[in-house]
């Protein structure tokens, strides 16, 4: 996949955004454990960044989605990674099915104000006793004349402080776990939706978490989207683009974290020479230089596969599987090199250490990415 000037010309435009409207806030949002998210997603939207692959009768540019892996790589520039998650929240994981299977009036009323950054939107899938392992979600959602009436929770739900509405995943009706589940819209403002808890993490702490309750929550069976009994199957086909999207914004992030510790090695000084001068440094950097673009280079083939129409669950997976260990072993590596500085809250390498960790938890977990790897491969031993 090669990028356009059109894409070059979004990248530019969001790079300039991000340096004049997001870093100079990110110090303070992190020590805040929150950001501004109706704020800082109205000016997105007002840039049209919301929707570039969303119909354009509904605000967006109905650009393919190569445009959304280059918005997800140019975020990768944020000083952190709760941010540009909190974005990608919204346009690439709560709203695809929406976009895709919604009815007009849905759309209408919740995709439109969500591209256009007058709505926040989250997605309710992870429950405290379901995260990797969707089937197994409990929430219920029982029809009672023309309504769902829903009952559960929802944990780890990022936006969800703040959001306007959930993309909701529960079980409405018995049977297979697979094909007894909906993905319905509920208002976070409607009677029985409790934000019982905002959840404290080791990293990404500009981005609020949070614990949701729902207790006899009602809302019309019109807010469902698409077909009852076929939500599992479209967030699976969501998890194509959330998963693509994950790896195209490490790729920025973890390029910048080895420029910053190649200027830092460089400067500082240790035993009469710079710590870069040292074979061990600058070999070490230039192997994880090459993991990173090998990482890019998988990406950009995903997606221009997928763009054309394919299957790239495998590659996806592959792609999301080697972001999450690079997540981990780029900033750990690059941190040795900063010595102490590198222990410090504040520093951009540290930072990276603590919210690139969830890279290989979130959305899918190292573990999960293997198991569907491994069934492409035809290596999976059968369930007994």
């Amino acid at each position: 996949m090669q990028f356009t000037h059109e894409h070059e010309e979004l990248q530019r435009t969001l790079k300039r955004f991000i340096d004049e409207q997001i870093n100079p806030h990110v110090d303070v949002w992190e020590a805040e454990e929150i950001f501004p998210a109706h704020q800082v997603f109205k000016q997105l939207g007002d840039l049209g960044l919301l929707g570039l692959c969303k119909p354009v009768e509904y605000g967006g540019l109905g650009l393919d989605y190569s445009y959304s892996v280059a918005m997800a790589e140019t975020l990768g520039h944020v000083h952190c990674g709760a941010i540009p998650m909190a974005i990608g929240v919204q346009t690439d994981m709560s709203t695809p099915a929406l976009a895709r299977f919604g009815s007009d009036a849905l759309k209408r009323e919740f995709l439109v104000p969500a591209i256009a950054g007058d709505m926040v939107a989250c997605i309710g899938v992870s429950e405290p006793g379901a995260g990797s392992d969707v089937a197994a979600i409990k929430t219920t959602a029982r029809k009672d004349g023309g309504d769902y009436v829903i009952n559960g929770g929802k944990m780890w739900i990022t936006n969800s402080l703040q959001a306007d509405f959930m993309v909701v995943l529960a079980n409405t009706s018995e049977g297979s776990a697979h094909k007894n589940k909906s993905l319905i819209v509920v208002p976070m403002g409607t009677k029985g939706v409790t934000r019982a808890k905002k959840i404290r993490k080791i990293g990404m702490m500009s981005s609020d978490t949070g614990l949701i309750h729902f207790d006899d929550v009602r809302v019309p069976q019109s807010n469902r989207i698409g077909e009852e009994g076929m939500g599992f199957t479209y967030q699976m086909m969501q998890f194509q683009e959330e998963r693509l999207w994950a790896a195209a914004n490490a790729v920025q992030g973890l390029s910048n974290c080895i420029a910053q510790t190649i200027e830092y090695t460089r400067e500082r000084k240790a035993f009469g020479q710079s710590v870069l001068d040292n074979q061990v440094v600058h070999f070490r950097l230039a192997e994880l230089k090459t993991e990173v673009e090998a990482l890019r280079a998988l990406t950009y083939l995903a997606t221009e596969h997928y763009v054309a129409g394919k299957d790239v669950t495998e590659w996806a997976s592959m792609a999301k599987l080697k972001a999450g260990r690079l997540l981990r072993e780029v900033p750990d590596a690059c941190l040795q090199y900063w010595g102490g500085m590198g222990y410090t809250w504040d520093n951009l390498v540290s930072r990276m250490y603590r919210d690139g960790r969830l890279g290989s938890i979130g959305g899918g977990a190292d573990e999960v990415m293997l198991g569907i790897i491994a069934k492409y491969m035809h290596t999976l031993p059968a369930r007994r």
